[in-house]
């Protein structure tokens, strides 16, 4: 089928009608969906640049000089495969409605990814981090509730920032969390977290607004953005002295090793962190067996 890939209305066509695939049938996130528009956007334009006229003349050759323009933009390999992923699936979607015969990019290998070892948070740096908010003011029972939530949970910042108020269960000690593809997973509090989200909710919430039916407002009554609340842990993080790079994701990690470096099994560790597939996971397991190497070195006599 011969289509114009650059008539306005046929590419804003074809786009719409994959990423509302995505979303209805697929179930993807919204941060995926918008990673995978930006990624088909970014290679429409790499084919106007080459002359490509039209969609079913896309070839293998079109896809790899796209994929060596983002590695010299010095993009990681990581975006690469990303976007490479995204083409296949925009191709095998076109495929699938007849639009295009071939997909260039189903024999393209993906570049390797290399598995670096997150970094996390000592107990004592994270007790550190967690005594930061000044619980004098509103704000700082707020930041406490949500930090103490995010350790004791593992959450994404995303899944916290927006966690409506009717999903966490005091008396119960759960939290019901709808994480990556509307998957739905209970994750259990623990109760420093359940002491210090009960504080927030008798004497902070009520003063912050009810229309919004989010947990955890800002002080317009609207739910908080996940920029903001990245700025307040990272200013946190300075005021503790912490000299690693302190994000939202970075105590996430912090739980799930600490967890297994205390005997968790690491099926309910996957589980509560809400991953599809354990080799996800499985990374913790290394940091474990790193940290117990380096014990090793320091304290055993011919370590």
């Amino acid at each position: 089928m011969s289509i114009d890939l650059f008539s306005v209305y046929t590419v804003e066509h074809l786009l719409d009608n994959f990423l509302h695939y995505l979303i209805v049938e697929r179930g993807l996130s919204k941060n995926t969906i918008d990673a995978y528009g930006h990624g088909l956007n970014r290679f429409l334009c790499h084919l106007k640049k080459r002359g490509v006229q039209e969609i079913s003349r896309v070839a293998k050759l079109d896809v790899r000089s796209f994929l060596l323009s983002l590695k010299r933009q010095g993009l990681s390999t990581k975006t690469v495969v990303r976007n490479l992923v995204a083409i296949r699936t925009f191709f095998r979607f076109l495929g699938r409605e007849g639009i295009v015969e071939a997909n260039p990019a189903e024999e393209i290998e993906s570049p390797r990814i290399a598995k670096t070892l997150p970094e996390i948070l000592s107990l004592r740096e994270v007790e550190q981090l967690l005594e930061q908010p000044d619980l004098r003011t509103p704000r700082g029972i707020r930041d406490r509730a949500m930090l103490e939530l995010l350790y004791a949970t593992g959450m994404r910042v995303s899944e916290l920032t927006r966690l409506p108020l009717n999903q966490i269960n005091l008396e119960g000690g759960y939290v019901l969390v709808f994480g990556k593809g509307s998957k739905e997973r209970i994750v259990p509090l623990g109760s420093e977290a359940m002491k210090w989200v009960a504080l927030y909710l008798r004497t902070v919430r009520g003063k912050l607004g009810n229309e919004c039916p989010l947990l955890f407002l800002n002080r317009s009554g609207r739910g908080m953005s996940r920029q903001q609340f990245w700025k307040n842990i990272k200013s946190y993080g300075r005021s503790a002295g912490i000299r690693k790079r302190i994000t939202p994701h970075l105590l996430r990690h912090s739980f799930a090793s600490h967890l297994l470096e205390r005997g968790a099994d690491l099926r309910s560790v996957q589980m509560m962190l809400g991953h599809a597939d354990i080799s996800t996971t499985q990374i913790y397991t290394h940091v474990t067996g790193e940290r117990l190497k380096k014990i090793h070195q320091r304290y055993h006599p011919r370590g």
